[in-house]
């Protein structure tokens, strides 16, 4: 997030100027492209003004304070308040990525061992989909296959929201779960893994050519989850780019062409990533980076016995409370992975 105030105020007085000009809700999507960019600025100023608007409380606390020693207390409570808060929104002006500001789009997939990994995917999907309900964050579920006994094989789902791509990026990677199985009758330690895809949400992006016969796309029944209401026909879409191999599937809406239509923005999403990935890792290169990120290793084990404990393997973040990660409590290993990989 930029805090330069006069840059942004400028910035905001170009787009009310844009807006107001005969004929620019003529086209649509570009309207609604700098109604976004607005609604980012103003939400950026806003942050500013508060911040320094309780940073003015706070000095006048400490003035009265001089003279009344009960106000002490809440203007300790009240500065650490306001330092979590400002180091919350500085770790936003790490998201300069070209994509940090977009939606997101995550996949989760069991890995191998049956209904325990299964049941583990399930786990993660309850966990990022409550990071979100804190987050403030809409989540849209776009693909969804049940598991053979319980949990889940795969899933996908769409989360809108300021940065959403910026701060889940954090989150790619293979996840490792040790505990005593539910499933084992005879109550052994089972060790499972899934993994984590996530990809900005990227409109149609002219640098990204789609060639109609480069796609293999099959229909078929949707089930699961969300598919309830059209499994008696074959609305679902999975969608094959054949040069990359990249297989994108949607089976949650109420057409064949709503699922096409989602499914290739996932794909152009998926495209964008792999061709930003590429960049970064080029630049890594040049720049000599010393911190290498490997996105298909496996980046975080939860363990919940024979003790328990969250570790991020990356930057060292750990915590023993289990059940609060589980619960949606991830910005400490959020916020380590930007301030690691983005400083």
């Amino acid at each position: 997030m930029d805090f330069d105030h006069a840059s942004l105020k400028r910035q905001l007085d170009e787009l009310h100027g844009e807006m107001s000009a005969p004929g620019f809700w003529d086209d649509l999507e570009h309207a609604q492209k700098i109604n976004k960019q607005l609604k980012t600025i103003e939400g950026k100023l806003h942050v500013f003004k508060s911040l320094q608007d309780r940073l003015e409380e706070g000095q006048l606390m400490l003035e009265l304070g001089e003279e009344d020693p009960d106000l002490m207390e809440e203007l300790e409570q009240h500065l650490n308040k306001l330092e979590n808060d400002a180091e919350a929104h500085r770790l936003e002006t790490l998201l300069k990525g070209r994509y940090d500001a977009n939606n997101a789009i995550v996949s989760l997939q069991a890995g191998a061992g049956g209904t325990e990994a299964q049941d583990w995917a399930q786990m993660l999907y309850r966990m990022y989909t409550r990071w979100c309900e804190r987050r403030g964050f809409s989540v849209k579920l776009l693909d969804y296959i049940d598991g053979d006994e319980a949990g889940i094989k795969s899933v996908s789902f769409l989360v809108e929201g300021d940065n959403a791509y910026g701060f889940l990026k954090a989150e790619k990677g293979v996840h490792r779960l040790v505990r005593i199985s539910p499933f084992d009758a005879n109550a052994r330690r089972h060790t499972s893994f899934s993994s984590v895809d996530v990809m900005p949400e990227v409109d149609n992006d002219a640098s990204i050519e789609i060639r109609p016969e480069d796609l293999k796309v099959d229909t078929y029944r949707s089930s699961g989850a969300g598919g309830q209401h059209v499994n008696k026909t074959e609305s679902a879409i999975r969608i094959t780019h054949v040069p990359s191999g990249i297989v994108v599937s949607c089976q949650t809406e109420r057409s064949q062409v709503q699922n096409r239509e989602t499914a290739m923005k996932m794909l152009y999403s998926k495209l964008a990533d792999l061709k930003e990935q590429a960049y970064q890792e080029e630049m890594s290169k040049v720049q000599g980076e010393q911190k290498k990120i490997e996105w298909g290793s496996q980046i975080r084990s939860y363990v919940f016995c024979p003790y328990t404990m969250v570790k991020d393997h990356r930057t060292g973040e750990e915590t023993s409370n289990v059940s609060a990660v589980m619960d949606g409590e991830l910005d400490p290993f959020i916020n380590a992975y930007l301030r690691e990989f983005s400083e």
